[in-house]
Parts: structure tokens; C-alpha cells; sequence
């Protein structure tokens, strides 16, 4: 692609390595979203021959991972399908890095990861003939029982395989970063196989029905309710299984992080679609497939929770240092998704951190407030 063709592609703020992987070690964020998600393992049914996950965008699996904990305490001996979209390799990386104490806790389980479009991955299947014709299918059957047996091979055969198939070409239209060969990579123990025979996906044969949809912001937040419906929202609800469930969790900019953006932008919205708009537009997308498909607004005592910046009660109480300075301006840059280009002029004149240091002193620390809502399918 010449540089002149790139510069006009729209700036993709979530592919910023350097500002995801420092807000995800600074702020609490994935550790209160996997809480409140696994808040709902109580209402999942499972049906043989599996209770079946689907993470609608990985990120470093933090928040995958811990579901995975909650969902082996309440369910220790049903078998697992899991399936994480994601096409971010490094993040594919990251995230099966987390899987060998998953492996050894909860041997009956099947991972999938998968770069495929939303309307693709649930089914594990390519819409076009052409992209069916490129399938790029691993499976991988780990040998041993042990955590450090599975890292081992993780490591050394694993991560080769995934550099291959997930590589990334951009969107002329969008500037999203699309797949050059959908690929599909099937992880579980050798040792299980023959019990996990019937839930080992296989091409052209997956269901693609799931009980549990974890949706964890999934879409960028300034694009219209009407797009995150018809790319994102619509297709994850329906490849809900009878009884399923899907919990969507997305910013809503009333907090602290979002008087810092107001400090250099005052007038500064990207939350352009609270979840009650969202669940209006998702509604109509819906009215064929209901009243099997439900959604939940809950109140705002159920919907609404903080995450927060790590910080010690001394660093804000007194002076506060330049790193937590920079990992709070961060933290409310990225939630907010402020794209680099608007970034530079700011960090060439100064005053940001100042800006930032007032409402940390002012409110004793920085948070952060989502708000989550569901999508159900009812059995009958």
C-alpha cells in the first residue's frame, strides 16, 4: 500500500499496543469486568454435550480466564467449548499464554481461538467461497497432565503456527484491520480426547450456539448504535443457544477519567450510545427472532460498576509522581480512545498532566464507570 493510501485509512486507537498493554497492568478494569460477567453463571443451563463460551474479543484473555475460574467452581465436572474471537495475533499470544492452569484444573475443555468476522466466528465458518477456500484449521492435542508440560508446547509449537495464520491486511474502507486467511487454531488435551470427541469443532460442522457471550467492548464507542447493532450485537445474539445468555459491557464517561478528557477537550463526547439507546436499536434488529430473544436492561444498580487505577492511598494524599501522573492520563486517553494525532499537539504544549494531577487530588484517586446489559434466549 503506497504511505499516501495509508495516511487517509482511519486511525484504529485499540491497535496502540503501548497504551492497551499499560492500561491493562495500571487500572482494574478486565478483574471487575470478569466479576460482574461471572455474576450471571448462576442463570446459564447447560445441555450435553457442553457448556459452550464465546469471547467476542479476547484482548489478553484476562478477563476469559477468570470467567473460566468462576465457571469451573459452579460447573467442575461439565466439559467446556470455548471460542475467543480475536485478530490481534499478539493478543492471541497473550491469551493462550494464560491456558496451561486451565488446562490442568479443568482438563474437559476444547479452546478455539479464531480471527473470522462476527457473523463468521460463532459458526467457525467463512461466509465467502474464496475465504472458505483459503481455511486456515490447526488442531493442536496437548500431551502430558501437567502445567508446565502444556507452557512448553504452547511455547515452542503453538506460537510458530499462529504467526502464520494471523496475519492481518487493513480495510480500504474502514481501516480496520481484516484477516488475510481466516484461521481457526483447536487447542485440548490428547489425554481427553476420546471423551471430548463431540465437542471438538471440525470444519463446516460447528453449531455455533452458545450458552454464555461475554461482549466486553466490544465495538468502538463513537460509531453509530445502528452499526455496533448490524456488525456486532445482532449476529453474537443470535448464535445464543436456547437458554443462553450474553452480557455486553461498554463505557459510559460518567467519572473522573472522563473530567480529565473534558480538562483539554471540553466538549469531548465519545459515548455516543448509552446501552439504553443501544438495546432500542437492537430491539428492531431483533423483532423477527422475538419474544425468544430478550433484552435486559437492568437498573443502574446492577448495570453500573467501577473499575479503578492501582494506586497507593499515599500517592495521591501526597505528591503524586510522574508515573501515576502518566498512567492515569493514559488510563482516561484510552478509555475515551483519543486517536494519536489529537494526542501530539497536546503533549508538545504541556498542562496535561496538570490537568490530570487536579482530578486525582479532587477525587482522592481515578475511576472509571461501565455499564453492562443482556441479551437472553428464552428455551421455548
Amino acid at each position: 500500500m503506497a504511505e499516501s493510501a495509508r495516511q487517509k485509512l482511519p486511525f484504529r486507537f485499540y491497535d496502540n499496543r503501548e497504551k492497551y498493554l499499560m492500561f491493562v497492568t495500571t487500572c482494574s478494569e478486565k478483574w471487575e469486568v470478569a466479576a460482574r460477567i461471572s455474576e450471571e453463571l448462576p442463570h446459564l443451563i447447560p445441555r450435553p454435550p457442553a457448556l459452550r463460551v464465546f469471547d467476542a474479543g479476547m484482548g489478553d484473555g484476562t478477563v476469559l480466564t477468570r470467567v473460566l475460574r468462576a465457571m469451573h467452581q459452579r460447573f467442575p465436572t461439565v466439559p467446556f467449548l470455548v471460542v475467543g474471537k480475536e485478530i490481534s495475533l499478539e493478543d492471541v499470544r497473550l491469551s493462550i499464554e494464560k491456558l496451561p492452569d486451565r488446562f490442568h484444573e479443568h482438563p474437559h475443555m476444547v479452546f478455539v481461538a479464531t480471527n473470522m468476522f462476527y457473523g463468521e466466528a460463532p459458526r467457525l465458518m467463512p461466509r465467502s467461497p474464496e475465504a472458505l477456500a483459503r481455511l486456515n484449521w490447526h488442531v493442536f492435542a496437548l500431551d502430558g497432565s501437567t502445567t508446565h508440560d502444556f507452557d512448553l508446547q504452547i511455547r515452542r509449537k503453538l506460537q510458530p503456527i499462529l504467526s502464520e495464520g494471523w496475519r492481518i491486511t487493513m480495510s480500504p474502507k474502514s481501516g480496520n484491520p481484516i484477516y488475510e486467511r481466516p484461521s481457526v487454531a483447536v487447542i485440548y488435551r490428547r489425554d481427553h480426547e476420546f471423551s471430548l470427541d463431540r465437542i471438538i469443532p471440525r470444519p463446516g460442522l460447528t453449531e455455533g450456539f452458545y450458552d454464555l457471550v461475554l461482549a466486553s467492548q466490544p465495538y468502538q464507542a463513537r460509531v453509530s448504535a445502528e452499526t455496533k447493532v448490524r456488525n456486532v450485537l445482532a449476529p453474537l445474539a443470535r448464535a445464543l443457544a436456547p437458554n443462553g445468555r450474553m452480557v455486553v459491557v461498554q463505557s459510559t464517561g460518567r467519572d473522573p477519567g472522563m473530567e480529565i478528557i473534558h480538562e483539554i477537550w471540553p466538549k469531548e463526547q465519545p459515548f455516543a450510545t448509552p446501552r439504553q439507546a443501544l438495546i432500542k436499536v437492537l430491539n428492531n434488529a431483533l423483532k423477527a427472532e422475538r419474544p425468544k430473544l430478550r433484552c435486559l436492561p437492568f437498573p443502574d444498580s446492577r448495570s453500573l460498576f467501577r473499575y479503578s487505577l492501582h494506586t497507593l492511598p499515599s500517592e495521591v494524599s501526597e505528591s503524586i509522581g510522574t508515573s501515576t501522573l502518566m498512567a492515569a492520563w493514559n488510563a482516561a486517553v484510552y478509555v475515551a480512545q483519543i486517536e494519536d494525532a489529537r494526542l501530539l499537539p497536546v503533549l508538545s504544549q504541556g498542562g496535561f498532566l496538570e490537568a490530570t494531577q487536579d482530578v486525582l487530588r479532587r477525587h482522592g484517586g481515578l475511576w472509571f464507570t461501565n455499564e453492562t446489559f443482556a441479551v437472553v434466549r428464552d428455551s421455548v
